[in-house]
C-alpha cells in the first residue's frame, strides 16, 4: 500500500514527486525488501500544469526502477532498499516538441506493522486503487519533499520554493527558522524564511557547479522559544541547465602515425570535460571531425570515435614523402553531440607521418670514376652520391656502402659522409702500378635501416667505379736487407765482398741507379757506383772496436736518375770470422814473492784478443837464456789456462827481478810471445807477506844508499831553514826603511798585468800583444833619447843602475809629466787612451836624474836640498838622503 503525495509548480517544466508511505512485505528495522514488478503508486504522473500529455517517453537513473508510458514506476527486480529512504531521477521526453524534464523520486519508508498491503503473485494482478474522496495525507510529523531549483534562474528574487507549516500551527502561533549551509552558514543568507508563515525563499541565482544540492534543517519553536516540532530535513537540489561549453583538456594535441599504416590504426586521443552533469545530457560530450587538411590522398583519412575520442586511420595511402603532416580540427558538442541544443568547442590535433624505411637509396648515376698514384693511402678517389626519399638524417636515410667485387686485396674502402651520406671511396692499402694500373669496382648502398616489409632493393642500389692508377717515381730498394755475408778477418787490401745491388720498382722506367756509402764506421769498404761491388778499403779486423758481436755493419744508398730523384738504403752485415792473428798476453805484469821458496808462488795466466780455438790452452815456459832465468825460478802448469811461478832455488837475494815466460796459444798455427813480468823479491814474515823494511829493500837499495838519502834529507830540509830565516830578516829591514812615498798612495805593487790590456768596446780591435813589445822595432830604434815607456821592448843592453846625472838639475816635475804625456800622444805604438801610462827617469838625458841613480850612488855628501822645493813627499825624501843614508 502507498501514499501519493504530489505537486507540480506550473508553469515551470520542471515534475516533482513525493513519494510517501510503507512499501513490501519484508520489513525490519534496517532494511526493506521489495519484490520484482511491485508497484509503487498508482496514479500517472503529471506535468506541464499537471495536465494530461501524451507522447510521453520516461526514463531513469536507477536500473532497479522503471517507468511506464503511463507514469506508473515499478521494480524491475528484487529490490534491499539498506536505509529508510532511496532516491533516484526520472525523465521525461517530448517527442513532438523535443521538449525534457526532470524530477527526482524520493522514497521513504516508514514502519506500519498492522499494515498489510495488498496481496499479489506477480505484477499483472495489481490493481489500481482509486480512493474517491481524493488523496488524503495520514497522520505523521511534518515532512517536507526534495526541492528542486534550477541553476541560473532569471527570478524575480527572492524566490518562493515551499511553505512550512506545522499541525499545530491552528492552536499556538509558531515562529519557523532554518540552519546550515546557504542559510545561517557560509555562503550566508542565499535562503531566507519568513518565521510567520514559514515560506522559505532562494534570494540568488543558483549554480549547480559551483553547488549541487543544499542540506537544511527546519526549526518550528513557540512564542517562548519552546521547540515545537521536531526539526526537519530540507534538501534542496540544484537542477542542471546546460551552461557550460566543452572544454578540451588542451588546445593543440600532437600525436603520430606511421606512413603506409593500415586502416583502423590508433593514431592520438583528445579529451574534452563538460563542468554539466555528465548523467544528464548537458554533461554527455561527443566528438566529430569537423576538417582535415591536406585532403590528400583523401578527404577523410582519419575518424574519431565519438565517445572516447579515440582517432584512428580510416583509410590507406598514408605516404611521408607526400604528406608529412596533417591538421584536424575536432569538435566536442554536449547533449551528446545535438548540434541544436547542444554547447561546442574545438581543438586542433596535429598528426605528423613518421617515416618508415619504404624507399631503398639510389645511386644517382651507373658508373663513377677516380684516379689514386701508386703507394698513397687515405687518399679519397671518388665520390658515390646517392637519393634517398627517407627522413634525412635518420636511419631509414643513412646510407651504407660495401664493395661487392673487383677488390680481392682489400685496397679500398668506402666510408660515408654523414653530412651529405655520399660514398668516399678511400685508399686504405698501397696501391702498385706495376701490378695493377687499373680496378674495377662494383659497390652496392644499402641503409642503416632494413626496408620496410614488402619493399625490395632498387636496380639502381648497385654501381660501378673505375680507379685508374698513375705510375709515380719510386725509390730503389735493396732485395736482402739487412744482408749478412761471412769472411775472415784479415783479408789484404781490395778483396771482392759481393755485390749489392738495389732493384728499381719502376720496371716502365728506364733509369740508371748509382751507388754510395751512406755509413762506414772504420772505413774498410768501397762500392763502385756503377753496379754496386762492394771490395775492401783496409784489412778487416775482428778485434776492432767497431766490431759488435763479430759484426761490422755498414749503410749504403741507391740513387735513381728520376724526377724527382727517389733513393733507398741497404745494410751490409759482415760476421768476421776468427783467425789466429793475436799473440797471447802474459798477466799480471808484475807481483811478488818471498826471498825463500815454499812459503808462496805466483799465479800466472794469458789473455788473447781472439776467441776459440785461437785461444788456450795455453804453454807456459821460461827461456833458455840466460840460463840463470831456469837456475832461479820454475813453472808449474794447473791447467790450460794457469800455471805457477816459483822460486827453484833456496834464497834469492831482495830486489826486483824481470823473469821473461814464453806464452804459446792453441791456435793453427799457434802464436807464442815472451812477456816480462817484474816480481819482487822481498823478506817475509811468518804469514808469508813482505814486511816495510823488505818491501824497500826489495826495491834494490842496500844500507849505504839509503843512509845516504837519508843524510841528503837532512841537508835539504836545513837549507829551507835557513832561507825562511832569511826571508823573515829581508822582510823585517824593508819594514825598518822609509818608503819614498805614502804607502796608501804606491800603486806600483798594486798594478796587475793581464794579458790583454786596453780600453772598452771600442778598443777590441787592437793586437794587445804588438801594445806589449812591439815586433817591429824600428820606431824605437828611431826614437830620440828622452822619455821612453816601460812597456817597450828594449833595443839594447842598458846599466842595471842607470848613471847618475853629475849637477842635478832641479826642473819643474810639471814640465817633466808634460812632456811624458807628449811623447806618449805622439808614438803610433802608446796604448789605448784608457790604459795605464808608466813613467819614469830613464837614461842619461834627464835633467833631474832619477829615483834609481840616486839609490845606487854611495856617495853620501850629495845635495839633495832642491828636492825640498817638490814637496813634502820629495823632503822627505831629501832628508833621507841627505843624511848619509846609501841604501
Amino acid at each position: 500500500s502507498c501514499i501519493l503525495y504530489s505537486y507540480c509548480t506550473s508553469p515551470s517544466p520542471t515534475l516533482s514527486v513525493l513519494l510517501l508511505g510503507t512499501v513490501g512485505l519484508e520489513y525490519n528495522s534496517s532494511s526493506v525488501s521489495m519484490h520484482s514488478s511491485q508497484l509503487l503508486f498508482f496514479n500517472p504522473l503529471k506535468f506541464s500544469g499537471c495536465s494530461e500529455s501524451k507522447g510521453i517517453r520516461y526514463e531513469t537513473d536507477n536500473l532497479d526502477f522503471k517507468v511506464r508510458t503511463d507514469g506508473t514506476i515499478y521494480t524491475t527486480k528484487h529490490v534491499h532498499i539498506p536505509s529508510e529512504q532511496t532516491m533516484f531521477m526520472v525523465t521525461a521526453w517530448d517527442h513532438q516538441s523535443l521538449d525534457r524534464w526532470e524530477t527526482v523520486v524520493r522514497l521513504l519508508v516508514i514502519e506500519k506493522s498492522q499494515h498489510k498491503g495488498p496481496s499479489h503473485k506477480d505484477g499483472k494482478n495489481i490493481k489500481n486503487i482509486r480512493n474517491p474522496h481524493g488523496l488524503r495525507r495520514q497522520k505523521r510529523d511534518w515532512v517536507i519533499p526534495p526541492i528542486n531549483v534550477p541553476e541560473n534562474s532569471r527570478g524575480p528574487f527572492p524566490q518562493q520554493l515551499v511553505r512550512i507549516r506545522s499541525d499545530k500551527d491552528s492552536e499556538i502561533h509558531i515562529r519557523y527558522s532554518i540552519t546550515g549551509v546557504g542559510a545561517d552558514q557560509p555562503p550566508m543568507e542565499v535562503f531566507n524564511i519568513d518565521p510567520v508563515s514559514g515560506r522559505m525563499y532562494v534570494t540568488r541565482p543558483m549554480d549547480r557547479e559551483e553547488r549541487a544540492s543544499y542540506h537544511l534543517r527546519a526549526h518550528a519553536v513557540d512564542m517562548n522559544g519552546n521547540k515545537v516540532e521536531n526539526p526537519i530535513d530540507l534538501y534542496i537540489y540544484v537542477i542542471d541547465m546546460n551552461d557550460n561549453r566543452p572544454e578540451f583538456i588542451n588546445q593543440v594535441y600532437n600525436g603520430s602515425v606511421d606512413e603506409g599504416s593500415k586502416p583502423g590504426t590508433y593514431v592520438m586521443t583528445v579529451t574534452a570535460n563538460d563542468a554539466d552533469d555528465s548523467t544528464t545530457a548537458n554533461g554527455m560530450v561527443r566528438y566529430r571531425i569537423v576538417t582535415q587538411s591536406p585532403q590528400s590522398p583523401s578527404q577523410n583519412m582519419f575518424t574519431i570515435n565519438s565517445e572516447t575520442g579515440d582517432i584512428v586511420t580510416v583509410a590507406a595511402g598514408l605516404d611521408r614523402e607526400k604528406v608529412q603532416q596533417y591538421t584536424v580540427i575536432v569538435q566536442a558538442t554536449d547533449m551528446e553531440g545535438n548540434l541544436n541544443f547542444g554547447l561546442s568547442n574545438t581543438a586542433t590535433a596535429i598528426i605528423m607521418v613518421t617515416d618508415v624505411n619504404d624507399n631503398p637509396p639510389e645511386f644517382t648515376a651507373s658508373t663513377y670514376s677516380g684516379e689514386v698514384p701508386e703507394n698513397r693511402v687515405e687518399v679519397v678517389v671518388a665520390n658515390l652520391t646517392v637519393m634517398d626519399r627517407d627522413q634525412p638524417h635518420s636511419p631509414n636515410w643513412n646510407a651504407v656502402y660495401r664493395i661487392i667485387s673487383g677488390d680481392p686485396s682489400g685496397h679500398f674502402t668506402i666510408r660515408t659522409d654523414p653530412i651529405t651520406n655520399e660514398g668516399l671511396v678511400t685508399v686504405v692499402r698501397e696501391v702498385d702500378y706495376e701490378m695493377n694500373r687499373a680496378f674495377m669496382l662494383t659497390v652496392m648502398v644499402s641503409n642503416q635501416a632494413p626496408l620496410a616489409s614488402g619493399i625490395q632493393m632498387s636496380f639502381q642500389s648497385t654501381a660501378g667505379v673505375t680507379i685508374s692508377v698513375t705510375d709515380v717515381n719510386e725509390a730503389p730498394y735493396f732485395p736482402t736487407n739487412h744482408k749478412l755475408i761471412r769472411m775472415e778477418e784479415g783479408v789484404p787490401t781490395g778483396t771482392a765482398l759481393m755485390t749489392f745491388s738495389a732493384v728499381d720498382p719502376d720496371r716502365f722506367m728506364q733509369q740508371a741507379i748509382r751507388y754510395s756509402k751512406l755509413s762506414d764506421p772504420a772505413n774498410w769498404l768501397n762500392i763502385n757506383a756503377t753496379n754496386g761491388q762492394i771490395t775492401t778499403a783496409a784489412v778487416l779486423d775482428r778485434e776492432s772496436a767497431y766490431i759488435k758481436n763479430n759484426v761490422y755493419e755498414a749503410t749504403f744508398l741507391a740513387a735513381d736518375n728520376g724526377i724527382p730523384p727517389a733513393s733507398g738504403t741497404g745494410t751490409l752485415q759482415i760476421y768476421l770470422i776468427d783467425i789466429n792473428d793475436n799473440a797471447p798476453e802474459l798477466q799480471p805484469k808484475d807481483s811478488q814473492i818471498c826471498e825463500r821458496p815454499n812459503l808462496n808462488v805466483i799465479n800466472i795466466t794469458a789473455a788473447d784478443a781472439d776467441i776459440d780455438p785461437n785461444v788456450g790452452p795455453f804453454v807456459f815456459e821460461l827461456p833458455s837464456v840466460p840460463s840463470a832465468i831456469r837456475k832461479n825460478w820454475t813453472i808449474t802448469r794447473l791447467n790450460g789456462d794457469y800455471a805457477q811461478l816459483s822460486l827453484r832455488i833456496s834464497y834469492l837475494e831482495a830486489g826486483v827481478y824481470d823473469v821473461p815466460v814464453i806464452v804459446t796459444d792453441s791456435g793453427n798455427p799457434p802464436l807464442f810471445n815472451m812477456s816480462i813480468i817484474k816480481v819482487k823479491v822481498c823478506p817475509c814474515d811468518e804469514n808469508g807477506d813482505c814486511t816495510t823494511i823488505g818491501a824497500v829493500a826489495a826495491a834494490g837499495l842496500g844500507t849505504g844508499a839509503i843512509i845516504a838519502i837519508l843524510i841528503c834529507i837532512i841537508i835539504l830540509l836545513s837549507m829551507v831553514l835557513l832561507f825562511v830565516v832569511w826571508m823573515k830578516r829581508r822582510e823585517k829591514e824593508r819594514h825598518t826603511k822609509q818608503l819614498l812615498i805614502d804607502p796608501e798612495d804606491d800603486v806600483r805593487d798594486n798594478i796587475l798585468k793581464y794579458d790583454e790590456e786596453g780600453g772598452g768596446e771600442e778598443d777590441q780591435d787592437y793586437d794587445l800583444s804588438q801594445l806589449q813589445q812591439p815586433e817591429n822595432m824600428d820606431h824605437v830604434m828611431n826614437k830620440a833619447n828622452g822619455v821612453r815607456r816601460v812597456d817597450e821592448r828594449p833595443i839594447g843592453a842598458e846599466p842595471q843602475y842607470p848613471i847618475r846625472p853629475v849637477i842635478p838639475h832641479p826642473g819643474d816635475i810639471g814640465d817633466f809629466i808634460n812632456e811624458g804625456l807628449r811623447a806618449a800622444d805622439n808614438d803610433p805604438t802608446a796604448p789605448p787612451y784608457d790604459s795605464l801610462l808608466v813613467f819614469d827617469y830613464e837614461g842619461s838625458g834627464s835633467t833631474a836624474g832619477s829615483v834609481s841613480s840616486l839609490n845606487s850612488s854611495s856617495s853620501g855628501d850629495q845635495d839633495y836640498d832642491y828636492l825640498n822645493d817638490w814637496g813634502p813627499r820629495f823632503k822627505k825624501l831629501a832628508d833621507m838622503y841627505g843624511g848619509g843614508e846609501d841604501d
